[in-house]
């Protein structure tokens, strides 16, 4: 009974002392399908050739130009619905950020090796990451880093975020005030927001999380961003193959129109066409069979390939080229 009695009186006593507070992630909404955005400014790549830089999210204005952009993945967007929607989400995620009550309070000279668990860190006055900052998860895959800068921050040369024990970019916010500029060859980890201040990444440098800016301009150069993927962001996996039927079997085939060979060429599958003649081949070259004129096999195989064609064709694009020109590099 007195151990009873006991037991009872130590959870009223940890009941009466209040916890830590965690850091909670921000709803980002609308903008947290961009990679790189600005509310009021313009977003740039200036790498040349434009391709040397890659993204894999949306990326967009809402006021300001959106240019010098050939290799993402995603779609460009200035001055629409979706970068107005994004503007007013944008803004509350950080009001959220800003209202986050801090955990610790560390110097403004983050990394050189240090490692930190999840909270909120606030650090009064402009901040830089030098060398290697390790973020610990602490085995919580929703333990959440925010830092709430209260002036620039710069990344130095090669200094790099790493995530251990479970950490993910998607939980990892940075809330500046003021401008961010990132040393080349940089590894940033998390979504970065700049309030009334420019956004500048150097060539070299990785970002997986968000550049966002709230009356700034963003500016890339032979950068890699990339939205992180967790925390119900979903992976890219691509669309479900359609399916072949018969023209699964074919190497070479054409539903109207010859099919000739102009010299020695080895084909692995059958060869044939349904309106008109298949010349030139040698059987022994090909390693399924030669249809030298229209057949069962053949119009069965343009049936197939038509019910292909309009599949594909009415499936919905997820990734607009913005420069086909460059498509290929």
């Amino acid at each position: 009974m007195r151990n009873s009695l006991l037991s009872i009186l130590t959870a009223v006593a940890l009941l009466a002392f209040p916890t830590l507070n965690h850091a909670q992630a921000p709803v980002l909404g609308a903008a947290g399908e961009f990679v790189l955005f600005s509310t009021s400014g313009a977003v740039t790549n200036a790498g040349t050739p434009l391709y040397l830089t890659k993204l894999t999210g949306n990326v967009g204005a809402n006021i300001g130009a959106v240019s010098g952009f050939g290799n993402v993945d995603g779609q460009m967007h200035a001055g629409d619905a979706a970068t107005i929607l994004a503007a007013s989400d944008l803004l509350l995620a950080y009001n959220q950020l800003d209202a986050a009550i801090p955990n610790f309070s560390p110097s403004q000279l983050l990394g050189n090796g240090a490692t930190l668990p999840p909270g909120t860190y606030s650090i009064s006055q402009p901040a830089t990451l030098n060398l290697d900052l390790y973020l610990d998860g602490e085995n919580d895959p929703n333990s959440v880093f925010i830092f709430q800068i209260d002036g620039s921050f710069s990344t130095g040369t090669n200094s790099k975020v790493h995530l251990i024990n479970g950490a993910l970019a998607c939980n990892v916010f940075w809330k500046v005030e003021g401008p961010v500029g990132m040393g080349p060859g940089t590894t940033m980890r998390g979504t970065i927001v700049a309030n009334e201040a420019a956004i500048t990444m150097a060539a070299g440098d990785t970002l997986e999380g968000r550049a966002l800016s709230i009356n700034g301009a963003v500016g890339v150069s032979e950068t890699m961003a990339y939205m992180p993927l967790g925390c119900g962001v979903p992976e890219l996996t691509g669309p479900i193959a359609p399916p072949l039927g018969t023209t699964s079997c074919f190497g070479l085939f054409s539903a109207d129109g010859a099919v000739t060979n102009a010299g020695i060429t080895a084909v692995a599958g059958d060869v044939g066409t349904n309106v008109g003649l298949t010349t030139g081949f040698d059987p022994l070259l090909v390693s399924g069979t030669v249809h030298p004129s229209p057949d069962p096999a053949t119009a069965q195989a343009a049936a197939d390939l038509t019910v292909l064609y309009n599949l594909v064709n009415a499936m919905p694009e997820d990734i607009i080229l913005a420069r086909p020109d460059l498509f290929g590099h």
